[in-house]
């Protein structure tokens, strides 16, 4: 059975993206914080992703490594990320591209599919997407980057509303540059 892991950049008060769908808030992540997420990419077997988070990360990765100014860990993270195996769910996009396969149905009966394949870690982004994942008790792993800044309400929280306690451990923590702080739980079964 496959591992799924939710994990994304969020702010003190556990918004990842501001009202708006503003993700300026975070700035540009340092070079240690970006070269963690793109390590957690080479070790991911496929990524599922919502609607949004997928048109943001689609608009610009699949050409990242050709910008002028792309560093080398931006080369190689659009390369990973371009050459991995993705799934998109969404009932509005009407193709995908990049080694990306999109489903339009029930997007927890095939993530629950998904896992009971044989293979490596899955990682899903996107808070609806997660969202549902959650409360069908799906997640395995929380990888959490908290910045330290508070962006009040009206964004997209981290954590959906759940219909139970989910009870997890804590199996990390890290401090990157700019006082961004790594925890990484994973849920207690």
């Amino acid at each position: 059975m496959r591992k799924l892991i939710y994990g994304m950049n969020l702010t003190l008060d556990g918004y990842i993206t501001a009202a708006g769908d503003d993700i300026s808030w975070g700035g540009p992540p340092s070079d240690e914080l970006f070269q963690f997420w793109s390590d957690q990419l080479e070790a991911t077997d496929l990524s599922l992703y919502g609607r949004k988070l997928w048109q943001t990360m689609s608009s610009y990765w699949p050409t990242g490594d050709q910008q002028p100014n792309a560093t080398p860990a931006e080369i190689e993270f659009a390369r990973r990320w371009r050459d991995m195996a993705k799934v998109v769910f969404s009932s509005t996009v009407d193709k995908v591209d990049w080694n990306t396969r999109l489903v339009t149905g029930d997007a927890v009966a095939e993530i629950t599919r998904l896992k009971a394949e044989d293979g490596g870690p899955m990682d899903i982004g996107g808070a609806t997407l997660a969202g549902a994942a959650m409360r069908a008790g799906l997640i395995d792993e929380y990888v959490l980057a908290t910045a330290p800044v508070l962006v009040g309400s009206g964004g997209t929280p981290f954590f959906t509303a759940l219909d139970s306690w989910v009870n997890l451990n804590l199996v990390e923590t890290r401090t990157f540059p700019g006082g961004v702080v790594l925890t990484r739980y994973e849920t207690r079964r």
